[in-house]
């Protein structure tokens, strides 16, 4: 099997959870990304958090929530997504930067409209009772 590591920022208010939309998208995804060489998980995420939505993400905050694995949407079948999943606090106003086109909070009617690994993480937090 063949994966694309990501890492994820799992961000919940009010039962709500932050979902962001790329460019030419027709699903929802967490916002995070793929690594780049030699970059750790924390590296990862604050840069990736920092291009696309133009805010800080508290190193000292930073937790891992969980790892889940499902096919990636819109690529071959076999072809799975890692995601590697955190929750941190951060500073400054959320906004779509980069390739994101869309900024939302979704809750778990939602589901239908985000990836396959993503519905994966809506389906714990909803078991955790967070959703």
């Amino acid at each position: 099997m063949t994966f694309i590591d990501k890492v994820a920022w799992l961000h919940l208010d009010n039962g709500r959870v932050l979902s962001t939309r790329s460019h030419g998208k027709d699903r929802y995804y967490f916002p995070g990304g793929k690594r780049e060489a030699g970059e750790t998980d924390a590296q990862t995420l604050i840069r990736e958090i920092r291009e696309e939505l133009t805010v800080e993400l508290d190193p000292a905050s930073l937790r891992y929530a969980g790892s889940f694995e499902a096919q990636a949407h819109g690529h071959p079948d076999g072809l799975l997504v890692r995601m590697l999943c955190y929750e941190a606090s951060y500073q400054g106003q959320l906004q779509p930067a980069a390739e994101i086109a869309e900024v939302v909070w979704l809750t778990y009617a939602d589901r239908p409209r985000v990836s396959p690994v993503d519905q994966l993480i809506f389906d714990w937090l909803r078991a955790q009772g967070r959703f």
